[in-house]
């Protein structure tokens, strides 16, 4: 068997594993369904809708659906959460919101942005292979999870919990990574669809301020949500709370920022006006842009 498809099999493995060891942590002393903990539901729902849309895409060779059933997964599974876990109180409520709204937004725009481009060069060798493309799809169901774990631990919580000073503090730190995010997708989409900005970076906007301020104000909002959650969770539940820094670790690690500076690097590292641009913009942290005399 090729290196690749070994690494890919492994993955799948891999993912499985951590799922097991994060559903177990977060399910105990949680809510159960016919003697089956929701937690552990939750985590079969994940894997199952992308093992699902994973048929049709490999069959039509095609990745256009992908982020689309990210956010489908995240709302189906938060709203399954939220049902059969048995605690609708208005922290699972706003729980639910928060999540929901976000993914609505992000799984619109993604899906927008790929019709918009035709394809997403990060699948072009994956979707050639079937077990390559299937780890893709199974690491879509782990990232749903992981990101969604603290959620998933309050919303299947064994008894309510009043909101407290915690859950306005995440409810506010939640408002501003949203915001941050919205607004940075905004600018960067009104950017790319100018023609005379066609094979240019943007700097402008937030983008002054950062060069990836779209996966700061993820990272914010995620760790909103587990302020919001923290007051629920004891014990094993604890673990959840590595869902902000998975977070963190996915974008700025593996794939999102190595990613685009790695091909920004490529595309205009020679440009002296994108070498500027790099030498007086954070990589992430929001920073207000530089006076030109300082």
């Amino acid at each position: 068997m090729p290196r690749a498809r070994i690494e890919a099999l492994l993955a799948i493995v891999a993912s499985l594993l951590v799922a097991a060891a994060v559903s177990w942590a977060g399910s105990r002393g949680g809510a159960r369904v016919q003697g089956v903990p929701v937690f552990v539901l939750c985590a079969a729902l994940a894997f199952g809708i992308n093992w699902i849309a994973f048929v049709p895409a490999w069959l039509g060779r095609s990745e256009k659906f992908y982020d689309l059933t990210g956010s489908l997964t995240y709302l189906a599974t938060a709203a399954f959460a939220f049902a059969a876990g048995g605690v609708r109180d208005a922290r699972a409520w706003l729980l639910l919101t928060l999540v929901s709204i976000w993914a609505m937004r992000l799984g619109w725009f993604l899906f927008g942005r790929i019709r918009a481009d035709g394809s997403d060069r990060r699948f072009d060798a994956l979707k050639r292979d079937a077990l390559r493309f299937l780890m893709a799809w199974t690491l879509q169901g782990l990232w749903v999870l992981l990101t969604l774990a603290c959620a998933l631990a309050a919303l299947t919580a064994a008894g309510p919990a009043r909101p407290g000073p915690l859950a306005v503090a995440g409810t506010l730190v939640w408002i501003g990574g949203f915001a941050v995010e919205a607004v940075a997708d905004r600018q960067k989409r009104a950017f790319r669809r100018d023609d005379a900005n066609r094979g240019r970076f943007i700097s402008h906007g937030l983008w002054s301020w950062s060069r990836h301020p779209n996966y700061f104000g993820e990272i914010v909002l995620w760790c909103g949500v587990a302020l919001i959650a923290l007051p629920t969770l004891a014990g094993w539940r604890y673990v959840t709370l590595i869902s902000p820094l998975f977070v963190f670790l996915l974008l700025t690690r593996v794939s999102g920022v190595p990613m685009l500076e790695q091909h920004a690097e490529a595309t205009w590292g020679d440009d002296p006006e994108y070498r500027d641009y790099k030498a007086r913009t954070p990589v992430l942290l929001l920073r207000p842009p530089r006076r030109a005399d300082s």
